[in-house]
């Protein structure tokens, strides 16, 4: 039985980047408001610094350290896939890097039916998160928000020269990507401020966590949503190291599902709620059917080309010795150092054919090779490093539980490159970056050591070398989705109110039709922004730059 110190008005599952902003609107307004992150509180002094990325990527204290099927299409490699397990979930351990995506992006998915997403309708939620610290527009940027969005501080010449030679190849310079129009390229924009990361526990938690009315608890696990019938009425979890006692949580009004893309639709089946033969297969009973959940898995895949260079001092030799500690000095006294920088500095959102009227790669430059088949470790040997990805994938795939117990991981499987379409677009992309680190502005430092080897020329040759060493960009969204009324594989409505349910929600990365044109951290703080709006009947004015 629930004691009335485990009720309140709303219950939010996960105090990643869209539940922190949910309790803090919610709360704003008067609502009592429980919070259950499965993770520990943010205190780990590497999520504070920018650079301690590559330490907590994979932390098992800090992400859940999910992998995915063997996918035949990249080798039959399985990909780890960590998600933030702490406060501020993935906002606490990822690249830091703000983007927004494209208006096309979101006029599609009003265009898919779905009311009050367009451009328009969401600009005005993008902006109220924001506080932008720099030049741009303020019709379409934010001044008084909660995070921090800067320029980058630290300029190095592999960067001003990779600019350079985008320049000459044609290819504009952009110095706001986030203004709607992304193509071109340039530098960064991060949710750093004055050296350290703003996570959105940090920026949205932080300032509330002394309101009477926010209860905030951590290491617990939700592993069923409760009912009466077809209303969702709280939230089961366990606290701490397992086994541990059940504890429920009742929601006078809604239960609120901020877990991500593949927690939330893997918590929906255990609760009944999704395919009625993957219920069926793990003797679950059906609450209600819905096919879409933990479908429509979508996530970036990308690949990194790396340039051995000479006669210039890259983040490979700064990164250790004495070098590091001149930058651990300069990081204490709020100079720019690479501790306070995002693992990719530079920009470059293009086409891959002239036919299509919008950016669909995203490249990212980073003056630093990494060892092959590893994330943040580097090489001894200077470099350069270039990672693109194709913006908008058509090939899908399923997150789904394996059995009844709750602490099992889910399995997962992205699908990546089963689509021909993804293949050729990857393909074009390789063929561009080549050309990209190959111009004049950069031709001084070139070693012509690089990987892809240049032995390697066609398709066949560069499509098996993508296969083989692709790595997932970590952007899994869609596992319940938005769609219109009489869209059959839709989980929640245009409310993000799930079907056939009553006072249950999801506002994470789970709800995206389609992938946004970029990193997916900005976007899911606008669908949390407006899903709060949602739940407390208010709405902000659409706005038309």
């Amino acid at each position: 039985m629930t004691s009335n110190k485990d009720t309140f008005d709303y219950v939010v599952v996960g105090g990643g980047t869209a539940g922190s902003i949910m309790v803090n609107r919610l709360s704003a307004d008067g609502a009592t408001v429980c919070l259950l992150e499965a993770g520990p509180e943010d205190r780990h002094p590497f999520i504070h610094i920018p650079a301690g990325y590559i330490k907590n990527i994979y932390s098992p204290k800090l992400t859940w350290n999910f992998k995915s099927k063997p996918n035949p299409a990249t080798a039959n490699r399985s990909f780890p896939l960590p998600q933030g397990r702490v406060l501020g979930g993935s906002s606490s351990i990822n690249g830091l890097n703000y983007v927004r995506g494209q208006r096309a992006d979101y006029d599609n998915w009003a265009q898919m039916g779905i009311a009050g997403w367009s451009y328009a309708d969401v600009l005005p939620y993008f902006k109220r998160s924001e506080q932008r610290i720099g030049p741009g527009d303020d019709t379409v940027r934010g001044r008084d928000g909660e995070l921090p969005v800067t320029n980058l501080d630290l300029i190095h010449p592999v960067c001003e020269a990779f600019i350079e030679g985008a320049t000459q190849m044609g290819i504009p310079q952009n110095p706001d990507y986030n203004n709607g129009d992304q193509a071109g390229t340039g530098y960064f924009q991060r949710t750093i401020q004055k050296g350290y990361r703003y996570s959105a526990a940090k920026a949205f938690l932080g300032p509330i966590r002394k309101r009477p009315n926010v209860d905030i608890r951590t290491n617990a696990q939700a592993t069923e949503i409760l009912f009466t019938g077809s209303r969702a009425r709280g939230v089961r979890y366990h606290q701490g190291k397992q086994p541990t006692p059940a504890i429920d949580v009742h929601a006078r009004r809604e239960v609120i599902l901020c877990a991500g893309a593949l927690n939330t639709p893997k918590l929906m089946q255990l609760s009944g709620i999704g395919p009625a033969e993957v219920l069926a297969n793990l003797g679950i009973k059906i609450r209600v059917e819905l096919r879409g959940v933990g479908n429509n898995l979508r996530d970036h895949y990308g690949v990194r080309m790396v340039s051995n260079l000479k006669n210039i001092k890259t983040f490979n030799s700064i990164a250790r010795g004495l070098p590091l500690g001149f930058e651990i000095a300069k990081w204490l006294f709020g100079r720019p150092s690479i501790l306070s920088v995002s693992p990719s500095l530079t920009h470059l959102f293009w086409k891959s054919s002239e036919i299509l009227e919008t950016p669909d790669l995203e490249y990212v430059l980073t003056p630093a090779s990494f060892r092959e088949g590893t994330v943040g470790l580097l090489d001894k040997t200077p470099g350069m490093t270039l990672g693109v990805w194709q913006m908008r994938p058509e090939s899908h795939g399923y997150v789904r539980p394996i059995s009844q117990n709750p602490f099992d991981p889910p399995e997962i499987n992205p699908n990546y490159l089963s689509d021909p379409q993804d293949q050729q677009v990857l393909l074009r992309s390789i063929h561009l970056g080549r050309k990209l680190m190959t111009t004049a502005p950069l031709q001084p430092w070139l070693t012509g050591k690089t990987n892809p080897n240049q032995n390697l020329q066609s398709d066949d040759e560069l499509l098996d070398w993508a296969r083989r060493e692709g790595i997932t960009v970590y952007h899994m969204i869609g596992t319940a989705r938005m769609g219109a009324d009489g869209d059959l594989g839709a989980v929640v409505d245009s409310q993000l109110r799930v079907r056939g349910l009553q006072c249950l929600r999801v506002a994470d990365a789970s709800v995206m039709p389609e992938m946004p044109s970029g990193n997916t951290n900005a976007p899911v703080m606008m669908i949390a922004e407006k899903a709060a709006d949602m739940i407390l009947g208010k709405t902000l004015k659409s706005t038309e730059p």
